[in-house]
């Protein structure tokens, strides 16, 4: 007997087949085999929702590599991963193998695993299972609902806004979250406020104390909002005679966090590592599809798109016994810790993320692993671990110190015991604080206190944040929106259509993803409402629980959307989307001026237009422009300064002598890679930026050599055929690729496999 394995991505076939033996053969989908095709009615409303799918492109041969395996084999055991895209991947697989005749007369057999390893593998195929379709029905209703959001109101924003925009039913609203936490950022007005800061002594030694409270009432955050006031305030504390009146002393625990769950490891892997969702889920997918270590390839983690906090009885075993073993008895709890999961749709049937083996310790794999699978490694097995860890011990003093008219307060905490802190400390999206234990010297009540310094500093509240990729998971998350498997890609999604820029890694929207934003919450409310998505997402998980039926749910949402759509469509012009008025009026015809979106973002532009045709920067004076902004550097040509301006193609450096001189270089300088041109042997790549924004490689003595390459080159000969270098190449489909940089050469190698498979 034989059988047809398939798996999702090519890494886990080779590991798996070595797992099976003789007998299988194990054949990758490389993620999703069919989809709905790129045109509308592929969702077919008319007709009781039919859904429409099509082999994609470059599956085709995939598809046919396993059909041509299974006319040889009695069984197709199908062992895509364990979430409802997984699920739906292996319907998908089964259903066109079924189309195309060659399951008839075979068993068909659907496997699960959390860990590719030898013994998860085995037992999985112990206890073969049927593709859960209401799993399936879930996954079909989530692409369904998308493509209906997306096919419909994209158009509409085309129309009314500009061409190549999309909205989404997820993505919109994590836009409209962007979007309103600037608002408020614009919005707000900070308001002043001080506080009295002093340092004293007792005889015990020295303390920091702030003032607490004037004759007895306790002073509010504005009780103080001028310096004078303040100022005076100090005077009169630093002359005070001070002793202290109370002491209290009181033991805290602190409880190490849950193990990783799919938004977590984001969230931590952005605040500690600096890696983006995207990039976070690329490098967890290469540690749970497994690693050659000493020959033999090893799936380090748990599977990664997860919503549920458990742990297996096994691996909890494994980690007390590392704990007691190697940290000490006292760091080990008298029980296992269990952890519940604060989703009420989470998979408790699934674990949470974590190590395969708590034996394979961060330094044991290091030589193993690339530097950015060893970080994330390092941190889902420290973070893991600790959870199984007992607490920390805090001892906390706080001291009231009176006058006759001022109450100073004084609090310190020490560390009496690490616990799981040996270990791991969660990360805060929260400015640094100094997380350094504030030991207070021995304190009595009566103690005389001697004010050495008493000083008024001056403070100003602050609004919220800009959203961070970690904060905005967060947020999303505590709203319901979106699944453990989408928040990579709808981040993702948001930068590459341009409706957010990254400024100190927090999301800044921008002009066209706030007239999108706008738009998409002025007509479509509802859509974009987070309550709304998140109430789609319970929908969708009953469906997965077999509570309710997919088309009904597709039914009761379509029909009034539809109808929003088309009374949009007639009755909103693109005037009432991109255009603003202002109070401010046109000084050539006397008209309203508003402020429009262009091409390349905002400007103000009378509304005359076409009849009056003036116009101008948003922020620029209608009487006095602005003075260039003058750089450092000198023009090569002439030898003023060169200025700061601006262009269709955004910033760029021009001659301040300008019209004089013409000279005008880019505002950032190329940097060299330092790989030598092969063309002309004398220069080497430099990186730089299309006019279009588009980063590409040309050698350093153009115009004399014209060498350019679109990929990044890279210091490594080509094993094949001795070029000096080859390209790596990026693409959605196929991941990051080394690419040969002749072209008279075949030779590919793929360095990470595309997100999703």
């Amino acid at each position: 007997m034989s059988a047809v394995v398939v798996v999702e991505s090519p890494a886990k076939s080779k590991t798996i087949e070595k797992y099976l033996g003789k007998g299988y053969k194990v054949l990758a989908s490389y993620g999703h085999v069919r989809a709905f095709p790129k045109k509308d009615g592929s969702v077919d409303t008319e007709h009781d929702f039919a859904l429409k799918y099509i082999v994609i492109e470059d599956k085709e041969k995939r598809i046919a590599a396993i059909e041509k395996a299974m006319k040889k084999a009695d069984e197709l055991i199908l062992a895509s991963d364990l979430d409802r895209e997984g699920e739906a991947i292996a319907w998908h697989v089964a259903d066109e193998l079924k189309k195309r005749g060659v399951l008839e007369g075979k068993k068909v057999n659907r496997i699960v695993f959390n860990e590719i390893t030898k013994k998860a593998i085995l037992e999985a195929m112990a206890k073969p299972l049927e593709i859960n379709m209401q799993l399936v029905d879930a996954q079909q209703a989530r692409s369904a609902l998308d493509y209906l959001v997306g096919f419909t109101l994209s158009p509409l924003l085309w129309r009314k806004v500009r061409s190549g925009l999309s909205a989404g039913r997820v993505q919109s609203v994590a836009l409209r979250l962007i979007c309103e936490r600037e608002q408020l950022i614009r919005a707000f007005e900070p308001k002043e406020y001080w506080t009295i800061d002093t340092a004293c002594s007792v005889a015990a030694g020295k303390l920091d104390a702030q003032l607490y409270a004037i004759d007895s009432e306790k002073l509010g955050k504005f009780a103080i909002t001028d310096g004078v006031n303040a100022k005076a305030i100090a005077k009169q504390v630093e002359t005070g005679a001070f002793k202290v009146t109370d002491v209290q002393k009181k033991q805290a625990k602190q409880q190490p966090a849950a193990p990783f769950i799919t938004s977590s490891l984001q969230m931590e892997a952005s605040r500690k590592l600096g890696f983006t969702a995207r990039k976070a889920m690329q490098v967890a997918q290469r540690l749970y599809e497994g690693i050659e270590v000493d020959g033999e390839p090893v799936g380090l983690i748990t599977y990664m798109r997860t919503d549920s906090v458990s742990l297996a009885a096994e691996a909890l075993d494994d980690m007390r016994d590392y704990i007691g073993k190697n940290m000490g008895a006292e760091y080990l709890p008298a029980k296992p810790r269990v952890f519940k999961t604060k989703s009420k749709n989470a998979q408790e049937a699934h674990e949470a993320i974590r190590p395969t083996a708590i034996s394979r310790t961060p330094e044991s794999m290091k030589s193993s692993l690339e530097p950015d699978q060893w970080k994330l490694y390092t941190l889902i097995w420290k973070r893991a671990l600790a959870s199984q860890m007992t607490p920390a011990i805090l001892d906390q003093v706080r001291a009231d110190i009176d006058s006759e008219n001022h109450t100073l307060r004084a609090t310190g905490s020490v560390l009496a015991f690490p616990g799981f802190r040996k270990l791991y400390i969660e990360g805060t999206d929260e400015p640094a604080k100094d997380d350094k234990d504030r030991l207070l010297p021995p304190l009595e009540v009566g103690d005389a206190v001697k004010v050495d310094q008493a000083e008024s500093k001056q403070h100003f509240t602050e609004p919220k944040a800009r959203f961070t990729e970690a904060s905005l998971v967060k947020e999303l998350e505590s709203h319901g929106i979106g699944r453990p498997s989408t928040y990579a890609s709808i981040l993702n999604v948001l930068r590459e259509r341009d409706y957010v820029e990254m400024d100190k890694k927090r999301f800044v929207p921008t002009d066209v993803g706030e007239v999108v934003s706008n738009f998409l919450t002025r007509y479509f409310a509802d859509i974009v409402e987070p309550g709304f998505t998140a109430d789609i997402e319970d929908k969708l998980d009953a469906v997965a629980r077999g509570e309710c039926d997919w088309k009904p749910l597709l039914r009761e949402f379509w029909v009034p959307f539809k109808e929003r759509v088309d009374e949009t469509q007639e009755n909103v012009k693109r005037s009432d989307v991109t255009h603003e008025e202002t109070d401010e009026i046109c000084p050539e015809c006397g008209k309203p001026m508003a402020i429009k979106l262009g091409r390349y973002g905002k400007f103000l532009a009378c509304t005359g237009y076409p009849e009056c045709k003036c116009a101008r920067p948003l922020d620029g004076d209608a009487e006095s422009p602005a003075e260039a902004e003058l750089s450092d550097e000198k023009c090569d040509k002439c030898g003023e300064p060169m200025a700061i301006k601006h262009g269709r193609f955004g910033k760029f450096l021009g001659c301040s002598a300008y019209p004089a001189c013409k000279n005008i270089q880019p505002l950032e300088k190329p940097k060299d890679t330092g790989i030598p041109c092969p063309d002309c042997g004398k220069g080497t790549f430099l990186e730089k930026k299309s006019r279009r924004g588009k980063i590409f490689y040309s050698c350093s003595q153009y115009p004399k050599c014209k060498k350019a390459l679109w990929n990044k080159p890279i210091e490594k000969p080509c094993p094949d055929c001795g070029a000096p270098f080859v390209t790596e190449k990026v693409t959605k489909r196929r991941g990051t690729e080394h690419v040969c940089a002749s072209e008279a050469c075949n030779w590919k190698d793929q360095v990470e496999p595309p997100e999703g498979t």
